[in-house]
């Protein structure tokens, strides 16, 4: 994340994971000067509840801007479980959730789904 904003959290992989990195999320933009991308709650969501899916102890939530855009990735730090929902149906409700692109990859370390928001910065405050 060279050369540009970021923040990574990591989570216990439990139900309530995907609200807390949401609302984090959404946090850490609004403190960059951004207003929250429409679907951004669903986005992480969606990320962080396949993540935890997976069946791991802790799993990893990272943001990061650059050029107008936020990268947001969830990581299992686990391979997927069998029945585990696959790129096949992740990748295209990222994309009708409104990412610009998304991802997903599964290695020996775990599994990364990520999805590229448009930012839209916050109007400025009156003086």
């Amino acid at each position: 994340m060279r050369n540009r904003r970021g923040a990574s959290w990591s989570l216990e992989a439990r139900p309530w994971a995907p609200a807390k990195a949401a609302g984090k999320v959404a946090e850490r933009l609004a403190e960059w000067g951004f207003e929250t991308p429409r679907h951004l709650d669903e986005v992480v969501r969606l990320a962080v509840s396949t993540v935890v899916g997976d069946g791991g102890r802790r799993v990893s939530v990272h943001v990061s801007e650059q050029d107008g855009r936020a990268l947001v990735l969830a990581f299992s730090h686990r391979p997927a479980t069998p029945g585990a929902p696959s790129g096949e149906t992740v990748l295209p409700t990222l994309r009708d959730l409104g990412a610009d692109s998304c991802g997903t990859e599964v290695t020996g370390e775990g599994r990364r789904v990520w999805a590229l928001l448009a930012l839209t910065p916050a109007p400025a405050d009156p003086p």
